[in-house]
């Protein structure tokens, strides 16, 4: 049965809470006067979920997050350091032939708080003029079309469009929250911080599919600030550091740190792996990532089985495609070592624990459907090259 989503603030619960009769279980979203603090998931019954087991599990789950918390507001402390203007931002949407997802996005963003900044859909090689047509409707908003197809060539486009330093990315398929913006722009007051990413929390959870994106490949990273500095972290390590699909970044980084790569991404042979491949180049210079909680987004989930599977797999072939552009372009030989620990300690229990049918194994099918993946990466990566090397080509006569 399906999952339903509540967003619930902990310091004013309701006596009781009545979902559909339809959803087994809810995931909870748990916040503190706006912020989220922890999740939670409770069982529902007949529609309905009681007070006494709702704060009890809601107190559990959040656990001493919940008290550091009050106690910051208490002490009006920020982590983040002293509270300075909100810089102005570029807030970039990177779309491809989705205006469904693309509406339910924009609406979104115009109910962000107004602190002058400016939007931007990055149009991606696109097979309908239903995008252009869906942005006239929204005067805020400024249509860009990038021909080079893939996600590192829409996001370099809104980086090049950009008239803000600091631009804000966030895909189709995501629903920033209201504090989005503001939350992720209060992190670059240390200048050695060039890109900021936020929490992720599944949209719906309606299907199998999704119920299994969630459990296996969830898009947040936790409900605590991490900064992630490059002269301590393992650059090549950067699962933690969080998702694309939510991120702001220096303009300026660009000239230092380079644009994306448009070898790799969605869009492309390589199907994804250029966020992992920015943020490696990102610390690998020194400098810093910051994973902020309080950027919240929601991101909705494939929702059939082919696409979860289409899914993982394209991880797979990104991953290793980026670790493949390691190895042939910077001569970062360990990342055979990662290749090897991901599939000893990770790919083949897992496989081994669903050829048992354990208890809660992840299905073969995903399983041998990222297996696929990684190993088509390499390859896809050297087909990437030829292909964007002939798509530019062809822009060009």
């Amino acid at each position: 049965m399906a999952t339903a989503i509540l967003d619930l603030e902990i310091s004013q619960l309701p006596p009781e809470i009545a979902v559909e009769e339809r959803y087994s279980k809810a995931l909870v979203l748990i916040r503190l006067h706006g912020n989220p603090i922890g999740q939670a998931t409770l069982p529902v019954v007949g529609g309905r979920i009681g007070d006494n087991e709702l704060r009890e599990t809601l107190m559990n789950a959040v656990g001493e997050n919940l008290w550091k918390n009050w106690l910051w507001d208490v002490l009006e402390w920020d982590e983040r350091g002293p509270v300075q203007a909100v810089p102005i931002a570029t807030v970039a949407v990177c779309t491809r032939d989705r205006p469904e997802d693309l509406q339910r996005c924009l609406e979104a963003l115009m109910r962000l708080p107004d602190d002058g900044q400016e939007y931007l859909v990055i149009d991606n090689c696109p097979a309908t003029d239903a995008t252009r047509e869906l942005v006239k409707n929204y005067p805020k908003v400024r249509y860009v079309r990038e021909d080079v197809p893939g996600s590192s060539a829409a996001r370099n486009r809104a980086l090049r469009e950009a008239k803000q330093e600091f631009v804000a990315f966030t895909d189709d398929d995501a629903v920033p929250d209201r504090n989005w913006l503001r939350s992720l722009l209060r992190n670059f007051s240390d200048p050695r911080v060039m890109c900021v990413t936020g929490l992720v929390m599944p949209l719906e959870l309606e299907t199998e599919a999704q119920e299994w994106f969630e459990r296996y490949s969830p898009h947040g990273r936790g409900f605590g600030r991490v900064v992630f500095d490059g002269a301590h972290s393992n650059p090549l390590i950067v699962n933690l550091v969080g998702v694309s699909a939510s991120m702001a970044l220096r303009k300026s980084s660009i000239d230092f740190i380079g644009l994306f790569d448009e070898v790799l991404g969605a869009g492309t042979p390589t199907a994804s792996g250029e966020d992992c491949e920015f943020f490696t180049r990102i610390l690998r210079s020194g400098y810093c990532i910051v994973y902020e909680p309080r950027a919240l987004s929601w991101h909705r989930h494939r929702r059939t089985w082919e696409e979860l599977r289409n899914t993982l797999e394209g991880y797979g072939v990104g991953v290793y495609a980026f670790w493949t552009m390691m190895m042939v372009v910077n001569r970062e030989f360990s990342v055979v070592l990662l290749g090897l620990s991901w599939l000893w300690y990770k790919q083949i229990p897992e496989l081994i624990a669903s050829v048992r049918k354990q208890p809660d194994s992840v299905p073969s099918d995903l399983l041998l459907a990222q297996l696929r993946g990684c190993i088509s990466g390499p390859m896809a990566y050297f087909a990437s090259r030829k292909w964007l090397q002939k798509i530019k080509e062809e822009i060009s006569c």
